[in-house]
């Protein structure tokens, strides 16, 4: 196909009719488009249609059946899809960029960085791109994608469920089996934000009980692909031999910690409480506080001799390095569990409960529940977090597509022993749940452990664009690599 065969059907998401407007009125003029079409149920009073736009009534494009609708009228070389409601603001020669571009690299969907209208003002808002890992469900392609015709026309026509929420999540994951998925980086059109909330309360979406029907279809999409890509894990698992080695206690919390002086000690207190009919310890990895926490630790120690006050030798230690220093210590328990130094158990019979469970469930990882708290320890939105979405025969493999799997962590200490923490301070626990279930069934626990106290100093509390690129980035770099592995896996 030469270039000059090529133009664009372009598809919007319904909205209110004089956002609609202001989109149709910046898009009327341009000539590589030759037909708009308004997908949904829109409001359609006081809107002026130019010519060549239509309306598709139906679910929208969200849908299933509206990437049908999709599919079945566009008679373009590429399709334009603008999922968002609000104004669409194309920079000069948008359109004509990411066609050339999808043209000459054959990409089944071209993205871009663009700019935001954030509360009033214009700001650079740069994605990332895409990996094989880049499962999550909420990867951010911005409100305006360019597809391939025959890419959607083939993925529509495999489609066979009938999605009410995840109709565009299907899409992408069925191009991206066969087709690259490229990104721009150069910002190419304006949208305005519709979610301005930070980025430590958006995370929590995917386990909101609210989103429940939003995430089954999500999961369902997602485990549908990883079949198709030979990623899929079946419900076996390698047996875990609870009985090997010999240990100096039963079970060690471990407590990264570096410049906590304000929670440390609320933490280390909410662990001396605890009532259990077998040995424990604390092992307070103190990676060169400045502040006083090692004073504050010293004391605690001197307080109680269960708690282990190890400073590391080296200076180059992520929260990984810290958990590797912390499970490798002569001192360490046959199980391994988590306590942020923000947090608190929730009550006396945490750990007892947590070793229980590696017995009970037999495996080689335990993840808990926890309520989010303010620093009064008052319930704050979303409240409990329980990850109800790790089923035992698919929460492997769902595992991909969310962006952790919860808290607080435990771990067979043998088996942790062998795999170890990457040295980092985001997606460590994450990266090493995700090769421990490669193999072994992992545990849970429903009701809450701990509280989980949210503070301005939280790691992820409030993200700018560029850390949070950077953390999913990384995130998506630790799927691929385990997606990698899995196909491995199962090729024997």
């Amino acid at each position: 196909m030469m270039k000059n065969d090529l133009k664009i059907s372009l598809y919007m998401a319904a909205g209110h009719p004089g956002d609609m407007q202001r989109s149709l009125d910046a898009l009327k003029d341009n000539a590589l488009i030759t037909e708009i079409c308004i997908l949904g149920t829109p409001e359609t009073k006081g809107l002026t249609l130019p010519p060549g736009t239509r309306i598709i009534e139906g679910e929208g494009m969200r849908a299933t059946s509206g990437v049908k609708q999709m599919a079945d009228t566009a008679e373009t070389s590429h399709v334009a899809i603008y999922t968002s409601p609000l104004p669409l603001q194309p920079g000069a020669h948008a359109f004509e960029r990411m066609l050339q571009v999808a043209a000459d690299t054959g990409a089944g969907m071209v993205y871009s960085d663009h700019y935001q209208i954030k509360e009033g003002f214009l700001s650079p808002l740069a994605v990332i791109d895409y990996q094989e890992g880049s499962l999550r469900d909420d990867f951010n392609f911005g409100s305006l994608v360019i597809y391939r015709t025959d890419a959607l026309k083939k993925a529509a026509a495999a489609m066979e469920d009938t999605f009410r929420f995840a109709g565009l999540y299907d899409l992408r994951l069925r191009v991206s089996q066969t087709y690259r998925l490229v990104r721009l980086p150069e910002f190419l059109y304006t949208e305005m934000e519709t979610d301005h909330r930070t980025s430590g309360e958006k995370m929590f979406d995917y386990v909101d009980p609210r989103n429940r029907d939003v995430q089954i279809e999500m999961e369902l999409a997602c485990t549908r692909h990883l079949k198709a890509i030979g990623g899929w894990l079946k419900p076996e698992f390698t047996p875990v031999r609870l009985d090997q080695g010999t240990f100096p206690v039963d079970a060690s919390v471990i407590i990264p910690v570096r410049n906590r002086v304000k929670t440390t000690e609320g933490a280390v207190r909410s662990v001396f409480k605890q009532k259990t009919d077998f040995a424990f310890n604390i092992i307070v990895v103190d990676n060169q506080s400045t502040d006083g926490t090692s004073e504050l630790l010293q004391k605690l120690a001197a307080e109680d001799s269960r708690l282990i006050h190890h400073v590391p030798g080296r200076k180059d230690l992520g929260i990984g390095g810290c958990w590797n220093e912390g499970v490798l210590h002569p001192q360490c328990g046959r199980f391994a569990i988590q306590l942020d130094s923000d947090d608190l158990y929730i009550d006396e019979h945490t750990i007892a409960r947590i070793v229980n469970a590696f017995y009970d469930q037999n495996c080689a990882m335990v993840v808990g529940s926890y309520r989010m708290v303010n620093f009064k320890l008052e319930e704050i939105p979303p409240g409990l977090i329980d990850h109800r979405e790790w089923t035992p025969d698919n929460g492997r493999n769902n595992a991909l597509r969310i962006n952790g799997l919860g808290a607080p962590r435990a771990f067979y200490t043998p088996v942790l022993r062998k795999i170890l923490f990457p040295n980092v301070s985001y997606g460590e626990d994450y990266a090493a749940g995700l090769a421990i279930s490669r193999h072994y069934q992992i545990g849970r626990i429903y009701e809450p452990l701990y509280l989980c106290r949210r503070w301005e100093d939280n790691t992820d509390a409030s993200l700018d664009i560029q850390k949070l690129n950077t953390h999913n980035t990384y995130k998506d770099r630790i799927r691929t690599i385990e997606l990698l592995a899995r196909i491995k896996k199962n090729r024997g």
